[in-house]
């Protein structure tokens, strides 16, 4: 008996220590930087329960009929199961009851049907009030299209103060490298840090168009109470008047692929005087980089320009040493690029490949294009002498 029982002690004994090992561990890991987040203003908290503080009318009256709505739920519940577990206890066999057909009054009847009727109405007449509130995008100040792409924004500012303005809202590289490293320190802001912030004045009604160049996207900002749809071959529209200035973030809110978590979306939320000046700052800058593309580039220049292309758009897939990593294919001796046919691989940047793996990058313009590619055949172990001048992909745009 003693022989027998000794392996089931040890095994007791292994588990224990598995047991004390896994809760040291746990308590190591909420312990470290990584897990010390705090609330972020504008975004997520910690511990989060609740709706985003509403920053918009629209988001106050969806937590007003949220509570309205979760109120009227739990009354019902509680009538109906108090009721309902009152009768079986009372009334239960144990005690002497005994089961018998009881009379319909016809004001039983009249009063499940119209009671619930009633409800409903109440229930759907405020509800019905914000939702055509929602989609009311008339007399709007500045209309800005959103259009998703895997994995980032484009906003171009169509009508209004900063219209022709366009600009990339990529998530910043920084922070896509932190996800590779999951027990460094992460920031409040985590995965909802971009390049470039949507930037719109405070107090006007901002109307947005939503679509999307390769698969659907949502673009969603809880704090405003927004959260449209973005449907390839689809225009589709939603609004908001932000009442606060600030720092305002949400998520790309539909299953887009792989990188759907590296798709952020800020909106800055500045004064009407600051946001005058950062129209005539964008626009100065827009006009400073508007690239022509019949200038013919020397090599070296554009593989200058190529590689700081490449750390904006690339790197986060196929890293900085041109290896790619699980399913995305490397650049360093790939076959495309090497090959002295340009066509193949302005055609893979334009048009993407592998259905989205590797998304269509037409929203670069020609020169960047050009460069990026240039810099991919003459960087790592890619030595071809070769290079695209922003010409050829202009054509082939065509």
């Amino acid at each position: 008996m003693k022989q027998a029982a000794e392996p089931v002690r040890q095994g007791a004994l292994a588990l224990k220590a598995a047991a004390g090992s896994l809760v040291a561990s746990a308590g190591a890991w909420v312990s470290t930087a990584a897990y010390a987040v705090n609330d972020l203003p504008g975004g997520p908290a910690v511990n989060q329960l609740n709706f985003h503080p509403p920053v918009t009318k629209i988001a106050e009256e969806q937590h007003w009929l949220h509570w309205f709505m979760m109120i009227i739920c739990a009354v019902i519940f509680v009538i109906v199961f108090g009721v309902m577990f009152y009768s079986i206890v009372k009334h239960r066999k144990s005690v002497g009851h005994k089961a018998q057909e009881l009379p319909e009054p016809i004001w039983v009847e009249l009063g499940w049907t119209i009671v619930p009727l009633l409800i409903v109405i109440g229930m759907a007449l405020p509800a019905t009030k914000v939702l055509v509130a929602q989609k009311d995008t008339t007399n709007s100040d500045v209309t800005i299209k959103a259009t998703g792409m895997q994995w980032k924004w484009g906003y171009d500012y169509i009508k209004g103060e900063g219209e022709g303005i366009a600009l990339v809202s990529t998530l910043d590289a920084t922070h896509r490298e932190l996800s590779n490293n999951p027990t460094g320190a992460k920031p409040d802001d985590y995965l909802l840090k971009v390049d470039h912030p949507m930037v719109v004045p405070v107090g006007k009604k901002i109307r947005i168009i939503t679509t999307a160049n390769d698969v659907i996207h949502a673009w969603m900002v809880p704090a405003f109470g927004v959260k449209q749809d973005a449907i390839p071959g689809f225009v589709r529209d939603t609004w908001f008047r932000a009442e606060k200035t600030g720092d305002f973030y949400g998520q790309c809110a539909e299953l887009c692929g792989k990188e759907h978590a590296y798709m952020p979306i800020h909106v800055k939320v500045v004064t009407a005087e600051e946001y005058t000046a950062w129209v005539e700052g964008k626009k100065k800058e827009m006009a400073a980089a508007a690239d022509d593309p019949s200038k013919v580039w020397t090599l070296a220049d554009l593989v200058k320009r190529g590689e700081s292309v490449y750390a904006a758009n690339c790197v986060a897939c196929h890293q900085a040493n041109g290896k790619g990593a699980g399913a995305i294919k490397p650049i360093d001796g790939a076959a495309v690029v090497l090959d002295a046919d340009k066509s193949k691989l302005i055609s893979v940047l334009l048009n993407g490949q592998n259905n989205g793996a590797m998304p269509a990058w037409k929203q670069l313009n020609d020169t960047e294009l050009a460069a990026v590619m240039t810099f991919a055949k003459n960087n790592w172990s890619n030595k071809t002498e070769q290079l695209i001048q922003p010409a050829e992909v202009q054509a082939a745009r065509k």
